[in-house]
Parts: structure tokens; C-alpha cells; sequence
């Protein structure tokens, strides 16, 4: 199982730090989890293209984990040449119908693939990539999860449950990935929690929105949806997590000096490994090795 950071960022633009995206790679299966803006174009740098890509799951509707989406979508299905089996998404309810407003036969690329499916221009193209018209629809299966869901895949189990988060406008999962090779759970965005305590209890790895120092936050309402970085180092000690990757970073904690100091106070209280998570950056399932001196 390899394990890429491909946004770790927040909604804000950053050219540093993409919007969330993670994603997975287990036996022949690509497993995305949340593609916010700028985490297809990682997913590129990380050498993986829309085609390979076999799940997507999100864990929430805010544009910052899922605005990459439609991109997703659309490159998936027209640079294949009708071969590459259909996508499988999965996510909270109105996935479908986020889908449906994208690629059906009303919705905003209605127009886009009528034109692509029909004009000989693009059929051409179709045949050049090994197709054989007539040129079928985009029809990506969508499995809309509830708390508790289970969805087995080949050689992998995962596990959903609700986290808090911004309720009761949407709804919030984190998820649990279980493979031979080891355990992933992804918090996506979320307080502390006792749905989010189940999904990382001994995992091998905890990727966690860590959205702002602990004790600056503005609100009691902030500190129940959101992830401070002390709360964060308590849920990784009290679930026996073995590696803990910050991640949905703001900028008042991506400062040279700020970051190393957050690092050592999270240490205090959670002994595993810290990574705090940076675009790119492959994480371990193992604790993590020094190179030999060169």
C-alpha cells in the first residue's frame, strides 16, 4: 500500500499547498479519497493519470475536497478509448446528484459531451484511442454511504462513520482503509470525536485535519468542527496510532520555527511519528528510516 499526500492544504490559494486530496494505491486499485482544487494536477506530478484511477470516496461536500471532481470525470472518461471500467465514486448523499448536475444529459458539461459523443471531430479521436463508436456516456457507479457502511474491494475493507464537523448542512464521514499491507484511516474535516476515536484505533497511519493552534481558535464552535494540534496529539496517544500525518494546514502554522515548535509540543503528549504533511510527500506504513550516509 503506498500512501501520497496530494493536497494538504485548506481553502485558501496557495501554489504550496494544494486543496485536500489523498490517494491510495493497493494491488491494481487507485483509491482517491477527496480531490480539491489543484490535487488532479498532484495526482499528474505523482505520475498517476485520470484513467488509473478505479475510487473515489469523499468525505464531505465543501468545494475545498471536491471541486477537482468534474476534472476528474471528464478527463477520466475522454482519454480513454471506451476500455477503462467505469469510475466508482462513493460519498455522502447529494454525490449522486452532484454527478447528475455535472455530466447528465441537463447538467453543466451536458452540452461538452453531446459535442464529443457526436461531432466527427471527436469521433475521430475516440477511434485514434482505440474506441469503437458509438461513444457511450460517462456513467460512473455512485454509492451514496451512510454511518457504518462497509465496502469491501479486492483485497481491501473500508469503513465509514460520522465525524462533526458542519452540521447539519452537510454531511460528514471519516474513513477507514484495512488492507493486508496495513491500515489508513482519513479524518477528512472534523473536531474531536468519538466516531473519528473508532476509525484510528491502532492504526498504522492517521492522516488528520490539524486546522489551527490550539488555544487561537475563535469559537467553541470552531474547536467542536475543526482539529487543533494538541487535541490532535491527544486523539493519536489515546488511539494508539502509529504514524500521525498533519494535515488541512493553515497558514499560521506553516511558518518556519511555528512548525517545528508545533511538533515538539505534540510530541510531549503523543510518542509515534509526526509527519506534518506536505503536497507529494509518501507516508509510510512502517516507522519511518534515516538513508545511510552517502
Amino acid at each position: 500500500m503506498r500512501i501520497t499526500l496530494l493536497g494538504t492544504g485548506t481553502p485558501t490559494p496557495s501554489l504550496k499547498r494544494m486543496s485536500s486530496g489523498y490517494m491510495v494505491r493497493t494491488g491494481d486499485d487507485v483509491i482517491l479519497f477527496d480531490h480539491g482544487p489543484g490535487a488532479y494536477h498532484r495526482m499528474m506530478e505523482a505520475g498517476v493519470a485520470a484513467v488509473d484511477v478505479s475510487h473515489i470516496f469523499f468525505t464531505h461536500l465543501h468545494y475545498d475536497h471536491c471541486l477537482d471532481y468534474a476534472r476528474l470525470l471528464m478527463t477520466r472518461w475522454d482519454q480513454s478509448g471506451g476500455e477503462v471500467p467505469e469510475l466508482k465514486v462513493f460519498g455522502p448523499p447529494f454525490i449522486e446528484r452532484m454527478t447528475e448536475l455535472l455530466i447528465g444529459e441537463d447538467g453543466v458539461y451536458g452540452p461538452d459531451l453531446d459535442a464529443r459523443i457526436n461531432h466527427q471531430l471527436s469521433i475521430d479521436t475516440f477511434e485514434w484511442r482505440g474506441g469503437v463508436p458509438p461513444r457511450p456516456r460517462p456513467a460512473p457507479e455512485i454509492t451514496e454511504l451512510r454511518s457504518g457502511d462497509v465496502v469491501e474491494g479486492d483485497g481491501w475493507t473500508l469503513t465509514t462513520a460520522s465525524v462533526v464537523h458542519v452540521q447539519p448542512y452537510l454531511v460528514c464521514y471519516g474513513y477507514r482503509l484495512d488492507t493486508e499491507a496495513g491500515s489508513l484511516a482519513y479524518s477528512g474535516d472534523t473536531g474531536p470525536c468519538a466516531g473519528m476515536d473508532k476509525l484510528a484505533d491502532g492504526v498504522d497511519v492517521l492522516i488528520h485535519m490539524c486546522q489551527y493552534i490550539s488555544g487561537t481558535e475563535p469559537s467553541e464552535a470552531y474547536t467542536k468542527g475543526c482539529m487543533g494540534h494538541l487535541e490532535l496529539a491527544e486523539l493519536g496517544k489515546r488511539a494508539g496510532v502509529k504514524n500521525l500525518v498533519v494535515s488541512h494546514v493553515l497558514e499560521q502554522m506553516d511558518v518556519p520555527g511555528v512548525r517545528e515548535r508545533l511538533i515538539r509540543e505534540m510530541g510531549e503528549i503523543y510518542n509515534g511519528n509526526i509527519f506534518f504533511g506536505a503536497d507529494l510527500m509518501e507516508i509510510p506504513i512502517g516507522a519511518p528510516a534515516p538513508d545511510a550516509m552517502r
